[in-house]
């Protein structure tokens, strides 16, 4: 039996770095070796709530400290975590203390009024951090005062590498969402990779915790790997292109993970600003990143955008543009050390087929990165790990380079008369067009094509009409892939790993 825990990454930085700064919340400087006390007084406090090993806590708090503090406390007792997006109603959070049986749901004071009514349907225990109103009935216990009537938990509890540690709900393109099993090993793994394996980092840098840290990417590649290197998280509850800005510049962050509308709102912010930030390593992920945004970003901030790709069901990073092998705009480069990544045949499900270099195919990944499949959902395991292989649902090619580029999501495939057209090929064209700030491109029903193409545009510049947009495209795009509808939004709507949500638009959209 191998023992790992997810908690050793915050408890070895406590012991190998105690004074140095580990986070970074409105001001206050938090040390390593302060934090991780925290922790242990939080887990001792949860164990005081019956919490232990191999229960279940869900976790409902924004950027701030008592983030990190929770989640590594509830691993220390040997729970397993759910972190819940901030982004949901009562009933969808209240689905998710239900299906992963959660023990305990554990708010933050801003997210109580959410977090208390979904405890309430799904009849899960409630605890809370942060300073209660004073006018609540029923106030639920605060976790800090349960802590501070019991001694410090010594150290963590242990548990075997391959027991869960985190439970990530996908957002999912279709049906209720999938809880996603994390094990401990998948998740000390693809931490230690990310910081010792693809980009020369070191523990002097300082790093922008923007990312929801309830999404996956701002969880590992952002929390759990800047505490695996020493580094410091700088947090930023909102997200907004001026205050990054600002706290980059205030806090001389050095690395910057973000998602591409992040990317767009620091290019809109930098338009007004005095000053700009030079930074050491942008990421990019949870998104494909039009190549028009990494220029105009390359040229305004004079930082390369490193472009990755993973999922929830990969810890998340599976491939990522790296030192090692050079950058490819356009591609999300090559699988991260110990992860292998091919092209299969989508077509066939039982079996995995792989496909001749640079022909289009199914993205399907294996390594220590892949997930010990869905909650109480064996069929749907089945179909996602086939031969040893997670199948993505991604369709992409690799090049003679071995480069991985990203063409769509399978589920957002159009097809047009009889022909395929790949909405991410569209929105990249779309993309270079001046008066365009955001493009979603989406297949509408057509009587006599099947379906239609439509663009869903944010414009920079409100003069640009449907027949010049329309025009512009014919020129620079194939008969068949060009859009014959657009439609002008104010914004588009994002999941919670900031991606656009393309089922909504077709339901908006379709019929109009």
């Amino acid at each position: 039996m191998t023992t790992l825990s997810l908690a050793t990454v915050l408890a070895e930085s406590a012991r190998r770095y105690p004074d140095k700064v580990a986070v970074i919340d409105a001001g206050a400087r938090i040390t390593y070796h302060e934090l991780w006390q925290q922790t242990r007084e939080y887990a001792a406090g949860l164990r005081e709530l019956g919490i232990g090993p191999g229960d279940t806590i869900a976790v409902m708090i924004p950027n701030v400290a008592d983030f990190p503090r929770v989640y590594y406390a509830a691993l220390a007792v040997g729970a397993r975590v759910v972190p819940v997006s901030l982004l949901l109603t009562a009933d969808e959070v209240a689905y998710v203390l239900a299906d992963s049986q959660a023990d305990l749901l554990v708010t933050h004071s801003a997210f109580l009024q959410v977090g208390a009514a979904a405890a309430q349907i799904s009849g899960t225990p409630l605890a809370n951090v942060g300073p209660l109103p004073a006018e609540l009935p029923a106030p639920p216990r605060r976790l800090e005062e349960v802590s501070a009537s019991v001694p410090a938990l010594h150290t963590y509890v242990t548990r075997e590498a391959e027991d869960v540690a985190v439970i990530l709900y996908t957002s999912g393109t279709t049906g209720k969402p999938k809880g996603a099993l994390l094990t401990h090993l998948n998740l000390v793994m693809n931490a230690a990779v990310n910081v010792f394996d693809v980009h020369p980092i070191t523990g002097d840098d300082v790093v922008l915790g923007c990312l929801p840290l309830f999404h996956t990417f701002g969880q590992t590649v952002g929390m759990n790997a800047t505490f695996r290197l020493g580094g410091t998280l700088v947090l930023l509850p909102r997200f907004s292109g001026e205050a990054a800005i600002d706290l980059i510049l205030r806090e001389n962050v050095t690395i910057f993970h973000g998602v591409p509308t992040m990317y767009i709102g620091l290019l809109e912010a930098a338009a007004k600003a005095e000053k700009l930030p030079q930074l050491k390593l942008c990421v990019s992920g949870g998104a494909s990143l039009p190549v028009a945004v990494l220029e105009r970003f390359a040229a305004i901030f004079g930082s390369q955008i490193w472009e990755g790709y993973g999922l929830s069901e990969t810890s998340p990073t599976a491939t990522t543009n790296q030192p090692a092998y050079g950058a490819k705009p356009g591609t999300v480069g090559h699988p991260i050390w110990g992860v292998e990544v091919e092209i299969a045949r989508p077509e066939i499900p039982e079996r995995i087929e792989f496909l001749p270099t640079g022909e289009l195919g199914e993205i399907v990944i294996r390594g220590h990165n892949v997930f010990a499949g869905y909650l109480n959902r064996p069929e749907a395991t089945a179909e996602a790990i086939v031969d040893g292989w997670f199948r993505t649902g991604d369709l992409g090619v690799k090049d003679e380079q071995g480069f991985i580029s990203i063409v769509d999501r399978t589920k957002d495939l159009i097809i047009r008369g009889g022909f395929n057209v790949y909405p991410r090929e569209v929105e990249e064209v779309i993309a270079r067009h001046p008066a365009i700030q955001q493009v979603a491109v989406i297949g509408v029903a057509d009587e006599t094509h099947g379906e239609e193409i439509c663009a869903v545009v944010v414009l920079e510049d409100k003069g640009l009409t449907e027949e010049e947009l329309i025009d512009w495209s014919r020129e620079r795009l194939g008969k068949h892939k060009y859009p014959r509808q657009v439609r002008f939004a104010e914004s588009l709507p994002l999941g919670p790993s900031m991606k656009v949500l393309k089922r909504e638009l077709r339901a908006q959209y379709s019929g109009k």
